[in-house]
C-alpha cells in the first residue's frame, strides 16, 4: 500500500536537522580521549592506609548517592509518553561523562597548584554529588535539546558550580558540606533560565507529547520515591567525620521530607478547582515551560530553607547579640546571593549559547519524542 512502508531514514520535508552521526561522536570521543590523558599525566590513587571501618562507610555512602542519582533522576524524568528511553539514558550518560570532569575540577580547584591531583573514594562521590547540579538543570530541558546540548550545558555547569564552591569555600568561609546544599538554588535557576532561551510556541500536537501517560508516571514517581529514600543520605554525606552534624543532618532531612510531601498534595488538592491533585500545577505561574518541574521539586525548596536558616540566624543575633554571629549572618546571605546569581548569570549565557544553529538542536515539532534520538524502525516514517 503505497504510504505504508518503513523509512529507513529522515524523509524529505523532515523537520529534524540531518543526523548528528559525525557531530556527537566526534565531540564525546575527543573529550573522552582528553580526559584520559589529562587522568594519565595529572592524577594518583591515595596510596596512603586507612581505616577499613572508614572506607567502607564512604562506600556505603557513595552507593546511596549513586542510586539516588542514577535511578532517582533517571526515573523522576521518565513520566513523558514519548520520552522515557531518552530521559533514562541521557541522565546516565551526563552521569557517566560529567563524573569524570568533576574528579579532575574538585582536586585542581581545591589545591590551586599544579601538583598531580590524588584521587580517594571521597572524591567520586564529591564528584557524583557536585554532577547532580547538571541532572536538577537538565530536567528543565528535558524532551527540547539534543545530546551534544546537553554535554556542552553539562561541562559549563559543572565548572561554574565547583568554581561558586571555591569561591564560598574561600570568602565565605564555607566547607564543603554547607557549599554542596546550595546546589538545589544554583541548578535550577541555572535550568530555569536555560529554558527561558528554550521558549517557543508549543503546538498543540507537541502538547499532547508532553503529557504524561499513567503507566509512564508510575515510573515518574518511582523516581521521586529514590530521591525521597535517599535524601537524608546525600545531605549526610560530607559529614562522615562529624558523628553528631551527620545524625542531624539525616534527622532534619527526613522531617522536611516528610512535612513536604503532606504539604505538597493538601496544596495541589487545594488549588485545583475540584480537589484533584496534580503533579505539575505550578507550571502557569512561572510563564516557561518547565519540562520536569524543576523549579517546585528545587529550586522553591532549596530557596525557602536557605531564607529558613537566615530567619533561625537572625533570630540568633537577637537573642545574643554577638559580632561573631552577625558576621556569620552576612556570611550566610552572601553565599546564597552568589549562588542565585551565578545560577541566573551563567545559565542565561548558556541558553544563548545552546541556541546556535551549530548544535543542530531539534524543530519544535520534534520535541518530547524518542524517536528523534532512538532507532524505532516500525516508527521511522517521518523522521
Amino acid at each position: 500500500m503505497p504510504g505504508a512502508g518503513v523509512s529507513a531514514g529522515p524523509r524529505m520535508g523532515s523537520k529534524y536537522p540531518p543526523s548528528m552521526q559525525c557531530f556527537l561522536p566526534l565531540w564525546t570521543l575527543v573529550l573522552e580521549v582528553a580526559l584520559i590523558v589529562i587522568f594519565f599525566f595529572f592524577t594518583s590513587y591515595d596510596t596512603s592506609s586507612q581505616d577499613p571501618k572508614k572506607l567502607m562507610e564512604t562506600y556505603r555512602v557513595l552507593q546511596d548517592v549513586t542510586i539516588m542519582v542514577a535511578l532517582g533522576f533517571g526515573f523522576i524524568n521518565s513520566s513523558l509518553r514519548r520520552y522515557g528511553w531518552s530521559s533514562v539514558a541521557f541522565n546516565l550518560f551526563l552521569l557517566a561523562l560529567v563524573v569524570q570532569w568533576a574528579v579532575l575540577l574538585d582536586g585542581f580547584l581545591e589545591q590551586l597548584s599544579p601538583k598531580k591531583v590524588v584521587i580517594k573514594l571521597s572524591s567520586i562521590k564529591l564528584a557524583t554529588m557536585s554532577a547532580m547540579s547538571v541532572l536538577i538543570s537538565a530536567g528543565a530541558v528535558l524532551g527540547k535539546t539534543n545530546l551534544v546540548q546537553l554535554v556542552l550545558m553539562a561541562l559549563v555547569e559543572v565548572t561554574a558550580f565547583d568554581v561558586m564552591r571555591m569561591i564560598q569555600r574561600k570568602y565565605f568561609l564555607k566547607d564543603n558540606h554547607v557549599n554542596m546544599m546550595h546546589i538545589h538554588v544554583f541548578a535550577a535557576y541555572f535550568g530555569l533560565m536555560v529554558a527561558w532561551r528554550f521558549r517557543r510556541p508549543l503546538h498543540e500536537r507537541v502538547m499532547e507529547k508532553d503529557q504524561t501517560a499513567k503507566s509512564s508516571s508510575l515510573f515518574g514517581m518511582l523516581g521521586t520515591l529514590f530521591l525521597w529514600i535517599f535524601w537524608p543520605s546525600f545531605n549526610s554525606a560530607l559529614l562522615l567525620d562529624s558523628p553528631n552534624e551527620r545524625k542531624n543532618a539525616m534527622f532534619n532531612t527526613y522531617y522536611a521530607l516528610a512535612v513536604s510531601a503532606v504539604t505538597a498534595i493538601s496544596v495541589s488538592s487545594l488549588a485545583h478547582p475540584q480537589g484533584k491533585i496534580n503533579m505539575m500545577y505550578f507550571n502557569h505561574v512561572l510563564g516557561i515551560h518547565d519540562t520536569g518541574g524543576v523549579y517546585y521539586t528545587f529550586g522553591l525548596p532549596g530557596l525557602l530553607g536557605e531564607i529558613a536558616h537566615i530567619v533561625l540566624i537572625t533570630y540568633q543575633v537577637d537573642q545574643t547579640k554577638t559580632a561573631m554571629i552577625n558576621h556569620q549572618l552576612l556570611l550566610d546571605i552572601g553565599a546564597l546571593s552568589l549562588a542565585m546569581a551565578m545560577g541566573l548569570l551563567i545559565g542565561l549565557l548558556t541558553g544563548l549559547v545552546l541556541n546556535l544553529k551549530i548544535w543542530r538542536g531539534p524543530h519544535v515539532s520534534k520535541y518530547f519524542d524518542d524517536q528523534a534520538f532512538w532507532e524505532f524502525p516500525h516508527l521511522a516514517v517521518g523522521f
